[in-house]
């Protein structure tokens, strides 16, 4: 079920430096060099696959940016929120 803009703005409180872009939620994380991005994106694969719900990443050299979003319910849900906590709990 989508989330309208009051609860996307209620649950962005509780996951630090995500943002919305759209219909997406977004963050980028830094990283020392490339391989420790590569190694930071092959950790998402078990949780996004266990999930169900898949992130869009791009890498470019250090830099890892997610997008989260619903592509079925054609915007944020609570799956996007609870996939960014996990993501952001495997680069803590």
């Amino acid at each position: 079920m989508l989330l309208d803009q009051q609860q996307i703005n209620q649950k962005l409180e509780s996951i630090k430096s995500w943002t919305i872009e759209g219909k997406k939620l977004v963050k980028t994380f830094k990283f020392e060099d490339f391989i420790k991005a590569i190694d930071f994106v092959n950790k998402l694969v078990s949780p996004a696959e266990s999930a169900g719900h898949h992130p869009d990443i791009s890498i470019s050299y250090n830099k890892v940016t997610i997008n989260l979003t619903s592509h079925d319910e054609g915007g944020i849900t609570q799956k996007d929120f609870d996939m960014a906590q996990e993501i952001d709990k495997i680069f803590n």
